[in-house]
């Protein structure tokens, strides 16, 4: 699948048909090495899982199919694509049939995509590449269809009074080891001009590095509330629970990453009036990339603009993320619980709420997230890769397996 040179290894062909054969598989796809300049690099894949439907899910660049499951497949193929025809027929296939992983290092191929993984997880976003992604959701709204798993756009109505809190809305900010970032979070917070009472959470999770003296340094403010965990076995998701279940939590809970800021002092008021006007149980904002100064980056604003009020649920199971800030009603979240990791429990939380509630979007930026050495993707090494990208997958099974016992209802 990639104009570049492939070198097959001895027997390679011979393999992957047997394994074909062996374990009933309708495509096999292998670990191969990667020639990047002068260098020559293992690059292991992971297993395709029920859940695995990014259409960037690499397979490498050679793929062995079964020729009566491709024929069946083709078969049922009835839109015409001009970038969605490959995705389109390995979804179909996998209809009939398991898509298997070799872990054997079979072949050699060129790499030209040298840039680091922080920068390659926006390419969905890019507004140069709408007119992708659009086929792509295409394609992906009429798999979930063929198997069940497809939700129509109907949600349940959040009832905003039946719940009585101190404060309207609290600013959520976990954080270990950010001296040089969480002064400017909490800043950015306490800034906030509100017609509604609110706070800020920030949950310390064991820093070594003086973030914690540095958050101190705002203890005069009675608006901040700085917990220090009794568990010290939290990620970010578990953080998040220790202040979602505060007793001083607000109504609304609201994202603020420790090495991020508002973008202007009136977020938060935006993001509650979003809860009421568009009755959801979940908000999600428009970020815009930084450096560590502050100033944009590409591709500068994303604003997750391929989301409709109709089929964003079920594209969200194709995509890598929802965006930024996350808001949650806080009785629904106290309720489902964050996953306790520090990678992807954002999309999970994002996954969940929508399989029955509406999330609402702010198409303005909100928020600036800065990139910079220390963000937990900013460029990861194959094997980390791997395991985020085995998570998120993981997710999306167990969420399409949810869904597929809901519809069955």
């Amino acid at each position: 699948t990639k104009p570049a040179e492939l070198r097959l290894g001895m027997f390679a062909l011979d393999r992957m048909a047997q394994v074909i054969a062996d374990s009933g598989a309708g495509l096999v796809y292998a670990d191969h090495y990667q020639v990047v300049g002068d260098e020559k690099k293992n690059n292991p894949l992971i297993a395709y899982q029920k859940g695995s439907l990014r259409d960037d899910f690499n397979f490498g660049s050679l793929l062995l199919y079964k020729s009566l499951d491709l024929k069946m497949a083709v078969s049922k193929m009835d839109r015409e694509y001009k970038f969605a025809g490959i995705y389109d027929l390995r979804l179909k296939v996998s209809q009939e049939a398991d898509l298997v992983h070799i872990n054997e290092y079979l072949y050699t191929e060129i790499e030209y995509d040298t840039r680091k993984s922080g920068e390659k997880i926006f390419d969905y976003v890019d507004p140069k590449n709408r007119e992708v992604q659009r086929e792509m959701e295409l394609a992906c709204t009429d798999h979930l269809k063929k198997t069940g798993a497809y939700l129509t756009p109907d949600f349940k109505n959040v009832e905003f009074g039946k719940s009585d809190f101190e404060y309207e809305a609290s600013v959520i900010i976990p954080v270990r080891n950010r001296i040089r970032t969480i002064g400017d979070a909490i800043k950015s917070a306490l800034e906030q001009k509100t017609s509604f009472k609110f706070n800020i959470i920030v949950i310390d999770n064991y820093s070594t590095d003086g973030t914690t003296q540095e958050i101190r340094k705002f203890a005069s403010d009675s608006r901040l509330v700085h917990i220090i965990p009794d568990n010290k076995e939290l990620g970010i998701g578990g953080c998040w629970n220790l202040g979602v279940h505060h007793p001083k939590c607000g109504k609304f809970a609201v994202q603020l990453d420790s090495d991020d800021v508002y973008a202007h002092e009136k977020t938060l008021q935006k993001i509650v009036d979003a809860f009421y006007e568009q009755n959801c149980a979940m908000v999600v904002g428009t970020y815009m990339l930084t450096g560590f100064d502050m100033k944009m980056i590409p591709p500068g604003i994303i604003d997750h603009k391929e989301w409709t009020p109709d089929n964003g649920r079920n594209n969200a199971i194709r995509i890598n993320g929802l965006g930024a800030p996350r808001a949650f009603y806080t009785p629904i979240l106290r309720n489902i619980k964050v996953p306790n990791t520090s990678y992807g429990e954002d999309y999970a939380l994002g996954l969940y709420f929508s399989r029955e509630y509406q999330i609402g979007r702010i198409y303005e930026v909100l928020y600036l997230c800065r990139r910079w050495d220390d963000n937990s993707d900013a460029s990861l090494d194959i094997v980390r890769l791997n395991a985020h990208n085995t998570y998120k997958d993981r997710i999306r099974t167990w969420e399409l397996e949810a869904r597929i016992a809901l519809n069955r209802k």
